[in-house]
């Protein structure tokens, strides 16, 4: 399928969960994650799950990572440069939601995409080589782009792998796990 059938499809999906199923589902890949090999990093780059658009809630996850003593980072858009800028989430790091409703840090601490270990990328759909499918804006392939080669990229998605993503091109950046509440892809 084309990308822009699969994104129609799987929000589509997404409208049809409750809010115990994006729990429920939720806590599950949270504890999908524990068991894989990512934990001597120091730096996770974590997105801030937009509710309206029922993604996968990563609360579960950032207690993980704080449960690990781990350094969160998370980001602002900026959608005329289609880039973003990353932010130690700290304590007292304040958020607002922004006109997508995507809550984002007001300020703090900017953190280097060189330091960056691990990236949980938000998404839309994806398929057994590793290739997603998200919103359509491109601000994740542009900044995986940036990352160093060997930063970790973890898709989260309540629903199974497509066969294939027909329309994949060239700067369109792999993943190297996908995690649903029953399965971890890797790829």
């Amino acid at each position: 399928m084309l990308k822009r059938e699969l994104r129609q499809q799987y929000k589509n999906l997404r409208q049809q969960l409750d809010d115990n199923d994006i729990a429920e589902m939720s806590m599950s890949i949270a504890n999908q994650l524990i068991s894989l090999p990512i934990w001597e990093k120091t730096y996770y780059h974590v997105f801030l799950s937009i509710a309206e658009n029922k993604e996968v809630d990563t609360e579960n996850i950032l207690h993980v990572l704080a449960g690990k003593d781990k350094e969160v980072v998370v980001s602002k858009s900026d959608f005329v440069t289609r880039q973003m800028t990353h932010y130690l989430l700290t304590d007292s790091t304040k958020l607002r939601k922004n006109s997508y409703h995507i809550p984002e840090p007001v300020d703090g601490l900017e953190v280097p995409v060189a330091k960056i270990d691990v990236v949980f990328v938000p998404l839309v759909a994806f398929d057994i080589k590793g290739n997603r499918v998200g919103y359509g804006k491109g601000f994740y392939d542009v900044f995986l782009s940036k990352c160093r080669q060997d930063v970790l990229k973890i898709g989260l998605s309540f629903f199974e792998a497509e066969q294939a993503i027909e329309d994949v091109f060239e700067q369109d950046v792999k993943l190297d796990f996908c995690i649903t509440p029953n399965r971890i892809y890797e790829f």
